[in-house]
């Protein structure tokens, strides 16, 4: 278990604490003697009459969260077409329990959250990772559709695969790029997003807004983004990938002491032959110096009057984030149903939820108990 403390309370706690009075006495048990399970074995650990039974996912107790051991990997991939991708995923869970979509971002890979699936798996929910367009597995159904970043594509990607899951409704986790996505999906599809973890809170943006310059200290944490606007930099990344990965790695989560194989377990997912474009593209993107395509103008349109959040939404920042990231303050208001912030203390750099898995998961049971006790209140 991660050393860490958490700052902030979500909205409704009183709420939560009635429901985790109710407390099902052998959640525990069962969390703490269970392994890291594929996806037919999990179904055997959490039986749909424990799911039923426990009424809010939620009521799970901390101590029941943070009892999973950690996993070496996932296994076994899924594999869908879904929109114009050929998605790989995993899918961990009872296939009846409470949906939790999980989306990572760069230059991480699934594994950001190979100690959170689990977590949850074992309380109870159906949790999907997918590999994102460019990482891993996962490959464009065809060779002439454009390799492209843009965030509307991410976001479409991920309503795509739910769709092709017969998956209507889903509890949205994401970190780094796969916070925006989950940002939109929350902001534009609130009928299929239950509730929201975002780390590093609203990051829904666009070229318009970024065209606007920044004070030169937060212009030079950007570097990276501006060498990806030369064709030096695309040229670099291509030759240097994993360096130039692991160097984001180190200065995004300064106090986060990864090991070698713990880099390499990820750095696979950038062997992806459209990595480097799908990279480049998303940077250029946002500057406006790369056009994306018209079937998510509609999308983007929305997505530029930066939409508020209603849906219930807990934030997440480490007390270590070397990475680019906005004040709290900045975007608390952007949130406009029950909403908290926590600080995740200890030295949890950029990508939480694999250096502080236990706080995210907690955070989704937290949020889903608020979404639970919201539904109530609603005549």
């Amino acid at each position: 278990m991660e050393n860490v403390l958490v700052e902030g309370a979500v909205a409704e706690r009183h709420e939560i604490d009635r429901l985790r009075r109710r407390l099902v006495a052998t959640a525990v048990a069962s969390a703490a003697a269970a392994p890291f399970l594929p996806p037919g074995l999990a179904r055997a650990a959490a039986p749909r009459g424990r799911v039923t039974a426990l009424g809010a996912p939620s009521d799970r107790a901390r101590s029941g969260v943070d009892a999973a051991p950690p996993p070496r990997a996932f296994a076994p991939m899924q594999r869908m077409t879904a929109g114009l991708l050929n998605v790989v995923y995993a899918d961990l869970g009872p296939r009846d329990g409470p949906a939790v979509l999980l989306l990572h971002g760069w230059p991480y890979d699934i594994h950001t959250y190979g100690e959170v699936a689990p977590r949850l798996a074992q309380a109870g929910y159906r949790v999907i990772v997918p590999e994102l367009r460019g990482f891993g597995a996962t490959r464009f159904g065809a060779a002439d559709t454009p390799r492209n970043g843009q965030q509307a594509a991410f976001a479409a990607d991920a309503l795509d695969l739910l769709d092709a899951l017969g998956v209507k409704q889903v509890i949205v986790g994401g970190c780094d790029w796969g916070a925006r996505t989950a940002c939109i999906l929350a902001a534009l599809s609130p009928e299929r997003c239950r509730a929201l973890v975002s780390v590093s809170g609203y990051l829904i943006g666009s070229p318009a807004l970024n065209a606007s310059p920044l004070p030169p200290p937060a212009e030079q944490k950007w570097w990276y983004q501006y060498y990806f606007a030369t064709e030096r930099g695309r040229l670099g990344y291509g030759a240097n990938t994993r360096a130039f990965a692991r160097l984001i790695w180190e200065t995004a989560s300064p106090r986060w002491s990864f090991s070698d194989e713990i880099f390499e377990r990820s750095a696979v997912a950038f062997d992806n032959p459209d990595h480097v474009a799908i990279v480049v593209h998303n940077y250029r993107w946002r500057l406006g110096l790369a056009a994306g395509e018209g079937r998510y103008d509609e999308m983007e349109r929305r997505l530029s009057a930066l939409p508020a959040i209603g849906v219930p939404t807990i934030t997440l920042e480490g007390d270590a984030n070397g990475a680019p990231h906005p004040d709290p303050k900045s975007y608390a208001g952007k949130f406009h149903g029950p909403y908290a912030h926590r600080l995740v203390r200890g030295g949890v750099g950029h990508n939480l939820p694999q250096e502080a898995p236990a706080a995210f998961a907690q955070a989704i049971l937290d949020i889903d108990g608020t979404a639970q006790a919201r539904r109530r209140k609603t005549p």
